[in-house]
This record gives structure tokens, sequence and C-alpha cells, in this order.
């Protein structure tokens, strides 16, 4: 039986702050599809303080961060991992390609292709 750790907010203060959210991270989108990789090193230090010729981590710097945590910390990271792991499989296996023919000859469908790279922002 599922339990409840916490409830949400309201309907209607779930959508205002869905619109403020959306209306931030659009400014911030398009800021960076119009500026490309100076907005992004912008708000890296406007956000975390962090600027940095490249952006890549040596394997050295990745080496000197692990060196840092605690067995129980590698621990977290590796079970958060294998949750992610496990759900994004999951989900991956439910997006299939599809084609439906709604009349004849009208073809709708979708789809999924894959990209070279992403980011993300945690």
């Amino acid at each position: 039986m599922a339990r409840w750790l916490k409830t949400s907010i309201s309907a209607a203060d779930k959508a205002d702050a869905d619109t403020k959210v959306r209306g931030i991270v659009e400014g911030l989108l398009a800021d960076i599809a119009k500026r490309g990789d100076a907005a992004v090193r912008e708000y890296s230090v406007k956000f975390d303080g962090w600027d940095r010729a490249d952006y890549r981590l040596t394997d050295a710097e990745i080496k000197a961060c692990l060196d840092e945590l605690t067995g129980q910390d590698l621990e977290d990271i590796r079970f958060a991992q294998a949750q992610v792991r496990n759900f994004a499989e999951h989900q991956r296996a439910a997006l299939k390609d599809i084609e439906v023919e709604t009349l004849p000859g009208v073809v709708l469908g979708h789809k999924n292709i894959p990209v070279n790279s992403v980011g993300c922002y945690v």
C-alpha cells in the first residue's frame, strides 16, 4: 500500500509556481540560444560561482573529487544511480516508435531519435 510522505500544494499554487518557473526557464533558454557558451558561462558564475576555461573535468580532477567522498557517500551515490538507471531502463522500454494511418494516405506518428550529447543542470 502506498504511503504518502508529503502532500502537494494546492492546484492553484502549483499552477502559479509553474507559470513563474516556466517564465524564468524560458528566459534562460532563450538567452542561451541567443548567446551560446557566453550565456552558459555567465549563468555558471551567477548560480554556482564557478568559472574556468574548460568545463570538462580532467581524470585527475574526477579522482580528487572521488577521494574526498566517504564510503557511505559512494554507497549512497551507487544506490541512487541504480535507482535512476532501473527506472530509465523501464521508461525507455515504454518509448516505442509508432506510425498510425488515420485516413488513407495520412500517416501520423513519432520516432525516438538519439542525440550525441545533452546537458543537465542539477
